[in-house]
């Protein structure tokens, strides 16, 4: 046996081993996204589908419909699936509700008259037709995205504009579907400043953000209380989850009175413990 047939041979077991390999991915994805309960696992599950499918291009020669499977595809097409379903907030019991009556027979019925004609479609393209060589084909108009090229603007160019007709309905969909109407009208800015006075006058909740821990003390640390500016401490400004374990550092006393001081006008002069030892 020469050394071409046994790179040949090589390189044919290697295909095979992709294509298997890439077709039960394949498979396993599209089983996934239909018997998957969730949204987001489902849109997982098709988005592996296109991956595989993206390197079965890939090993037919094919680089530049496998760059546009995952780019587009995978990268844009899938990721405006994952955000519409997390705005929209899409839960498996809506798929329960049936809000067209007879939708479901409909689905169904259209479902298998689609897969009647993709079979259909398949077997009499197949009848009768050489085997197809992808050589052959892009060394026709020198190359495979030139190729692609001159079929899509030539023979195709009907359905290539009917399909960029139907990605930009989708677009308008999820854009309606994200939309939400507002009810009563959005509050001002000075409304909400009223609202949230009228809630300290009526529950002592303050308007503003709190100090953060250690702000005005003589510690900055998180378990230290913050002093407002009248020298009362603000234990809201300890984190819940301290408060709750009984981790709060007290409150220096003589922090208080310096806050008093410097509240009233006074110049504090702090003198640290290392040079109060090193004057004692």
């Amino acid at each position: 046996m020469s050394a071409t047939s046994l790179l040949a041979s090589g390189t044919d077991v290697g295909a095979e081993i992709v294509f298997w390999v890439c077709a039960t991915l394949c498979v396993i994805g599209a089983l996934g996204m239909l018997l998957s309960r969730k949204p987001v696992h489902s849109a997982l599950f098709v988005a592996l589908t296109m991956i595989n499918l993206a390197i079965l291009y890939v090993a037919l020669q094919a680089p530049f419909l496998g760059m546009v499977q995952i780019i587009v595809y995978t990268g844009a097409v899938m990721m405006l699936f994952v955000f519409v379903m997390m705005i929209v907030g899409v839960d498996a019991s809506d798929s329960l509700i049936e809000t067209i009556r007879g939708q479901r027979w409909a689905a169904i019925i259209l479902v298998l008259a689609f897969a009647g004609l993709f079979i259909g479609a398949i077997v009499n393209g197949l009848s009768g037709v050489p085997e197809p060589s992808l050589e052959a084909a892009n060394s026709q108009y020198g190359g495979n995205l030139q190729g692609i090229a001159k079929i899509i603007f030539t023979d195709y160019i009907v359905a290539f504009e009917v399909t960029s007709a139907l990605l930009i309905i989708a677009a308008l969909g999820a854009m309606l579907l994200a939309h939400r109407e507002r009810h009563t009208p959005k509050p001002t800015q000075e409304q909400r400043s009223i609202a949230r006075f009228a809630r300290y006058a009526a529950t002592g909740e303050l308007p503003g953000n709190l100090p953060p821990a250690g702000t005005y003390a003589r510690h900055n640390a998180i378990d230290t209380p913050a002093l407002a500016p009248d020298g009362s401490v603000v234990p809201e400004s300890v984190p819940g989850p301290l408060q709750e374990r009984g981790n709060v550092r007290p409150v220096d006393v003589a922090a208080e009175v310096e806050v008093d001081e410097i509240s009233e006008g006074h110049t504090v002069v702090t003198v640290d413990d290392d040079e109060a030892g090193e004057q004692r």
